[in-house]
């Protein structure tokens, strides 16, 4: 599982740049473009902050946290690499450190995240790929671990 892992998160790392390249090169920043109406646009936005734009400006606090991240996730990806009844667990270790990795990309070589996904139906953070690939693992490692726990508690 070591090496599909491994692929995905280089997988996701790309779609993740490709996609910000992609707006980037086609809408202006602060452009809008509508995928679905009244559901979903793109918008080219600059975040050199966190979620909520929260923390702007702080570029070393946003490379401590993601060295740290991805050295945190890498022990316990490590430690699941061979474990199958941690499959949901190491899958969300990969979307989060495929996420992590794509953030940090942007903001060591810009010094700012790109993000675009803004949803039309509800007043949300507009997000990115990256952000999405962290959410997702984070419910992934949750699912995991409540399975885990209920696996646990039957035997």
């Amino acid at each position: 599982m070591l090496i599909v892992d491994t692929i995905l998160i280089i997988v996701l790392v790309v779609i993740d740049q490709l996609i910000k390249h992609a707006v980037v090169a086609n809408i202006a920043l602060g452009g809008q473009h509508v995928l679905i109406p009244g559901f979903l646009s793109l918008t080219h936005l600059r975040n050199d902050g966190a979620a909520w734009s929260i923390l702007q400006g702080q570029m070393w606090f946003f490379t401590v946290i993601a060295i740290a991240a991805l050295g945190i996730m890498g022990y316990f990806f490590w430690q699941y690499r061979s474990n199958r009844d941690h499959w949901l667990e190491e899958l969300g270790l990969a979307l989060m450190m495929a996420g992590t990795i794509g953030n940090f990309i942007d903001r060591l070589l810009q010094g700012y995240v790109v993000d675009m996904f803004q949803l039309d139906f509800v007043n949300f953070p507009i997000f990115n790929f990256a952000d999405s690939c962290l959410t997702i693992g984070v419910v992934a490692i949750a699912i995991g671990v409540f399975i885990a726990d209920r696996r646990e508690d039957q035997k």
